[in-house]
């Protein structure tokens, strides 16, 4: 039976539909599973995404054509039916379900399992078909209960604020921030954000999303008041003016990443929390088996372990070639937090 979906130039391209889903190239239609960069790009036609998603695409990608849909609608294109299903990845991700003469096929996009207050919990959806990312696909990679890693950051928090400096969390701007002040206790002190994370929190507020008061620092007039505080901030400002002024300060990183030791040593911060928006390799695995899915394609991330390995549990499994995990602001962020060896970064900051 021919293939639902192919690999183009522009990106994966569903054949009876005629459309596109998360293009690295313009095409005429989009259909996004949400707004990271390496998802989601500029200069499409037309863009599809889950409803609860278009306010985070609008706010990164300006005014765009697009529609958006609840999540379980279905609508047809082509002869196919096109539905949205929650990815649990960051506000609005979705898994797209194409199904085409009896053929049910679904893209992943990115996801997780865990549930997270800032977006939908991951759905599993039964395919014959499962594209799967694979950014976190080792054994090694396990993740803690959340709530674990949201006691020890408002631990280490507490412990900053008593010994009167701020904590500085370095974390990405979209998603990850917000699952972070989801979990903060905002009795410690006062949130301070930084300029990109604050606008996309912003976004999250107005798709009604409950989180925490936060403020930019050109708020605070009682400058006593920044010991206290913990300040949430991209990469990309380490080492800025805009951190200097925070005086004697404690910074950590969260990320996937940091279930690394020689990654937390390279970061060069006081500490790492393991936090990632990706499945772990439980969580793929789960993922994976709970589509029913007999055929399996492995998209960007460890790709050749991950196909090994699901050959070897008796799937049908394949890989496709794509640009995705290679954000452009994740990029920039690991170009500019502070590396103390001088050797490359592990892996992607997409995490």
């Amino acid at each position: 039976m021919t293939d639902l979906v192919v690999v183009r130039k522009e990106g994966l391209y569903c054949v009876p539909g005629q459309f596109y889903i998360d293009p690295w190239r313009p095409v005429d239609h989009a259909v996004i599973t949400h707004a990271h960069a390496d998802h989601a790009r500029v200069g499409h036609g037309h863009y599809l995404s889950a409803k609860a998603g278009v306010g985070v695409l609008r706010s990164r990608l300006g005014e765009i054509n697009i529609d958006g849909l609840e999540y379980g609608e279905t609508i047809s294109r082509n002869g196919t039916k096109i539905s949205l299903h929650p990815a649990g990845h960051v506000l609005g991700s979705a898994q797209v379900r194409i199904e085409y003469r009896g053929q049910v096929w679904v893209a992943s996009g990115d996801y997780k399992i865990e549930p997270d207050r800032t977006c939908a919990a991951f759905e599993p959806v039964r395919c014959d078909t499962f594209i799967t990312e694979s950014t976190f696909g080792l054994p090694i990679y396990r993740w803690s209960p959340q709530q674990e890693i949201f006691d020890g950051i408002n631990a280490w928090w507490r412990k900053n604020a008593a010994e009167g400096r701020s904590s500085v969390l370095f974390c990405y701007a979209f998603g990850k921030a917000q699952r972070i002040l989801s979990g903060l206790d905002a009795e410690i002190g006062p949130i301070v954000c930084h300029g990109a994370a604050q606008a996309l929190t912003e976004v999250y507020r107005a798709s009604g999303v409950a989180l925490p008061a936060t403020v930019m620092v050109s708020d605070i007039s009682d400058r006593s008041e920044l010991k206290k505080a913990i300040v949430i901030a991209p990469p990309s400002a380490a080492g800025t003016p805009w951190i200097k002024r925070f005086g004697d300060y404690s910074d950590a990183f969260a990320s996937g990443w940091m279930q690394l030791r020689g990654a937390r040593r390279r970061r060069g911060v006081d500490r790492g929390f393991v936090l990632s928006d990706h499945a772990d390799w439980p969580g793929l695995m789960s993922a994976i088996s709970a589509t029913g899915a007999q055929r399996v394609i492995v998209t960007h991330g460890s790709v050749a372990t991950m196909v090994r390995w699901l050959q070897q549990v008796g799937l049908d499994a394949g890989a496709f070639d794509t640009e995705y995990g290679d954000d452009a602001d994740e990029k920039n962020d690991a170009a500019t937090i502070p590396l103390q060896t001088g050797d490359a970064a592990t892996g992607s900051d997409h995490a």
